[in-house]
């Protein structure tokens, strides 16, 4: 999860204990994570509310204000990972959320409509099913072809359409093999052969 969001380890670590295993997982007692050290796994859509915490507390939201969000979103979207959905929004002060009717509501215990003008959604890295949740991450962009999809190998980062493992294409490199080696018996375009290559130099 760090590699793949760019993060410190030692961060991902204390925000799993401190917001997902505590603050969001307790009501409920939603386990978020297993594990410890360097076993430490999770799920597809707690790396996306990882992604949204980061990209709110990147805009200058508090913790405070992104804890007592993600509370009131949980009952008003149903789910323990509301983060994961495509409707969140932030003017850089509060938690925003599109409504019902396409206002923009503050995710606070009033849930008081706002007069603002629409902000851009900031998931441009995420695809979405049609029930607005996280199907699919891009941690390069869109315009790149390393994909997180839960639904091959596990999760992990993947190259385009196939199952081929990045880290498959990384270690062969690594290994002295060529690009046009690897892409050759893979079947890869040079340029997929290249994210991946990138990717993980990006994330070591």
């Amino acid at each position: 999860m760090a590699a793949i969001l760019g993060l410190p380890q030692a961060k991902v670590r204390r925000w799993l204990r401190e917001y997902w295993n505590v603050h969001f997982g307790k009501a409920d007692q939603t386990v978020f994570s297993d594990g410890t050290g360097r076993e430490l796994v999770t799920n597809f859509y707690t790396l996306i509310e990882f992604f949204t915490f980061y990209q709110l507390r990147d805009r200058g939201v508090t913790a405070q204000r992104i804890v007592k969000a993600h509370k009131v979103l949980e009952d008003v979207f149903k789910t323990a990972y509301p983060f994961a959905t495509s409707n969140i929004l932030t003017d850089g002060k509060d938690v925003l959320f599109t409504g019902e009717v396409g206002d923009i509501i503050q995710a606070d215990q009033t849930l008081q409509i706002t007069i603002t003008e629409i902000l851009t959604p900031f998931c441009e890295k995420i695809d979405f099913d049609r029930q607005s949740l996280a199907n699919r991450f891009f941690p390069l962009d869109r315009k790149h072809t390393v994909v997180i999809d839960p639904r091959r190998q596990f999760g992990q980062p993947v190259v385009g359409d196939t199952n081929i493992l990045t880290e498959t294409v990384f270690n062969l490199y690594r290994g002295g093999e060529s690009a046009d080696f690897i892409g050759r018996i893979y079947e890869l375009t040079p340029d997929q052969v290249e994210d991946a290559i990138n990717f993980h130099r990006i994330a070591a």
